[in-house]
């Protein structure tokens, strides 16, 4: 999905070179495999705590932290000089993910709910990282299209967070919105957020960078993502959180490329 926002934003943006698309891709994808090598050496003795993660390769004791370092450094250096062969500042927004999750996102994960809100700016940078690939500038499409994935990461992330609370819990991460964990409490801020994405993804739209297409789609698929925050709500139930994170997995590609087939 990161890799599919930066290419969304490449193009977007009018970006049509193949060379760089390629550079784009398998740059971001080494930093961002980079960045999760990182997570995963830093919470080595966490994911030992948790289900889902306790096979993980350095907790199950199949790779070395020392040879996970050194992977983790191959991959950063190599997606780094990557980005850079399409300009500076790709580069430095791929540095900058990177350190911001890995050095700020990934340790505050088990202090404050706060790290979400951390970790969706490193979250949001692709689809800016893939217009300012085409542009070479900071600009506001690049930051429009940041402000879109940044609200999105939201509703996203803490319905993830609602499923595996229990597992979260085991090695004291508390990263749902309420110090209540699976509330009414939550699942309104779910809620709230879900319903802020529609204006917010309506945003290209009402600068006439897209067509109707994006008003008609955004939309429908926006009041059905919030249809689905708003049945947690209802329900609490760990079955309709399930269904809203599977749905935050489809909104946010079709919602993208819809940006980029219906640009004016």
């Amino acid at each position: 999905m990161v890799v599919l926002s930066a290419l969304s934003g490449y193009l977007f943006a009018g970006g049509n070179d193949l060379e760089v698309i390629l550079l784009l891709m398998t740059g971001g994808s080494l930093v961002t495999a980079a960045s999760n090598g990182a997570n995963q050496i830093w919470e080595r003795d966490l994911d030992k705590l948790m289900n889902r993660t306790s096979n993980r390769p350095i907790p199950s004791g199949h790779l070395s932290v020392q040879t996970a370092s050194i992977i983790v450094i191959v991959l950063f250096i190599a997606g780094t000089m990557l980005l850079w062969m399409i300009n500076l500042k790709s580069a430095l927004l791929g540095v900058s993910a990177f350190l911001t999750y890995v050095f700020l996102y990934t340790p505050l994960k088990t202090r404050t709910p706060w790290a979400v809100f951390v970790g969706a700016f490193p979250g949001a940078i692709p689809p800016m990282l893939g217009a300012i690939a085409a542009t070479d500038a900071f600009g506001f499409l690049p930051g429009i299209l940041f402000f879109v994935q940044f609200t999105w990461q939201f509703p996203h992330f803490w319905a993830i967070a609602w499923v595996t609370h229990d597992d979260y819990h085991k090695a004291g991460f508390q990263l749902l919105p309420s110090s209540q964990g699976k509330s009414k409490q939550s699942a309104f801020q779910i809620m709230l957020y879900s319903l802020a994405l529609i204006p917010f993804s309506l945003t290209p739209w009402l600068f006439d960078w897209t067509g109707d297409t994006t008003f008609v789609v955004a939309s429908i698929l926006g009041i059905l993502f919030f249809f689905y925050a708003y049945k947690l709500f209802l329900n609490l139930q760990d079955s309709d959180a399930r269904k809203l994170m599977f749905a935050s997995f489809v909104y946010l590609p079709i919602i993208q490329f819809t940006y980029v087939f219906d640009k004016i």
